[in-house]
């Protein structure tokens, strides 16, 4: 009986987790839409401007990307056509891997990154605050 009850709080608090990560991810969406964005475009504008290389560009390759926004490749090769359409992040040939496709945020991107993120921080914050 014990172990029942265990095994039911398990997926009570998986299903838990599961609507706050739904509920958080609406809210985003509902915030970023008035500036073009979706959380998802968002989150790749975040994580390429993260930390940039030593050129001041920061950019990664389209599979280091799915990695961090959870993603799948086809997915994601979409969406970075659609925010490289809208002039926020261009594409280029890998120089180690002429196979691989790097992106990188281009001025509007990062400025767009700029104004877009005390928006989606303050989301989070009232999300997952307690």
């Amino acid at each position: 009986m014990a172990a029942k009850k265990a095994e039911q709080a398990l997926v009570e608090q998986w299903r838990d987790i599961l609507a706050l990560h739904a509920r958080t991810q609406c809210e985003l969406d509902r915030a970023l839409h008035q500036h073009g964005l979706c959380a998802s475009d968002f989150e790749v504008l975040d994580v390429l401007a993260e930390s940039p290389a030593s050129d001041g560009a920061c950019n990664y390759r389209v599979q280091e990307i799915s990695e961090r926004v959870h993603l799948s490749q086809s997915a994601l090769s979409r969406l970075i056509a659609r925010l490289e359409k809208d002039g926020l992040v261009e594409r280029g040939m890998c120089p180690e891997d002429r196979r691989g496709v790097r992106v990188a945020l281009t001025h509007k991107g990062r400025a767009l990154h700029g104004e877009v993120l005390p928006v989606q921080r303050a989301v989070l914050t009232r999300m997952l605050a307690g």
